[in-house]
């Protein structure tokens, strides 16, 4: 893997991806960010050297590098999933990439559905913890100690910071921004009734299928990092309807506003 990297950062390095300071991993319907970003290098993923390619259609496929609010930042517009029948490592090779270009912090959006019923659709959620079931770990393979330490501590996998910071722009900006526990599921499916029981009964206020592999791997890199997940939809399984997925995108878009606010907000702070 090491060599594979040191290709990725070499042919990115040459594109003019220089010391950036912030990375930055859109999700789902949150692709808006890039309108505020002084774009100066942009590339397919289909043209990086080892890089896995997006497949899911509301996912663009492009590495971004500019500015944003006078910081240099390097953004993934669209990411990979285990679903789409990546490994865990493919899914965070990318982190590696930008940790490697210089990144010190990584800030990570992803829709996710509403277990805590006290949260509505179309409102936010600082991640304050997670829990991941997704069956494996994105540190579980052989020379993972060469990248860094093989038993990383998570006891505080999202930096308290940045997620203080989070709290104050959100009061100032009149912002819903509850805080919450993101549980990672492997998907493509939605989840049954039972699942979603079982999910709030393990302390879940919200669940989605990405995103813990990346924080476990930035935390593998000692970068600072936070999460903010878009509600898109209510998970109450006494009242389950069929999903439309159509309508969890354009709840997404509908959250977005909020979203850019928060992180253009935090990024001049950094």
């Amino acid at each position: 893997m090491i060599k594979y990297i040191d290709e990725t950062v070499s042919y990115l390095q040459n594109k003019g991806f220089e010391n950036p300071e912030i990375g930055i991993i859109l999700g789902t319907g949150l692709g808006q960010l890039i309108n505020e970003i002084d774009i100066l290098k942009e590339v397919s993923y289909n043209h990086i050297p080892n890089f896995p390619t997006a497949t899911v259609e509301f996912h663009k496929g492009k590495l971004i590098y500019g500015t944003l609010e006078g910081k240099k930042v390097v953004v993934m517009q669209g990411r990979f999933h285990i679903y789409e029948g990546y490994t865990l490592q493919d899914v965070t090779y990318p982190v590696r990439i930008m940790e490697k270009l210089g990144i010190k912090t990584l800030l990570v959006s992803n829709a996710s559905g509403a277990i805590n019923l006290n949260f509505k659709k179309g409102e936010l959620m600082l991640i304050e913890d997670h829990i991941n079931l997704q069956g494996s770990s994105p540190l579980a393979f052989k020379g993972v100690e060469l990248l860094g330490e093989r038993f990383t501590d998570m006891s505080a996998p999202y930096d308290a910071e940045i997620n203080s910071k989070f709290k104050t722009i959100a009061k100032t900006n009149n912002i819903t921004l509850h805080e919450g526990v993101y549980a990672s599921v492997v998907g493509p499916q939605l989840e049954t009734r039972a699942e979603y029981r079982m999910l709030k009964t393990i302390g879940a206020d919200a669940v989605g299928m990405s995103t813990v592999p990346e924080i476990i791997v930035a935390n593998h890199l000692k970068l600072k990092v936070a999460a903010v997940s878009v509600l898109t939809d209510e998970c109450d399984p006494n009242n389950l309807k069929p999903v439309d997925i159509a309508e969890i995108i354009a709840m997404a878009e509908k959250a977005e506003p909020n979203m850019i606010t928060l992180f253009k907000e935090l990024i001049k702070t950094l």
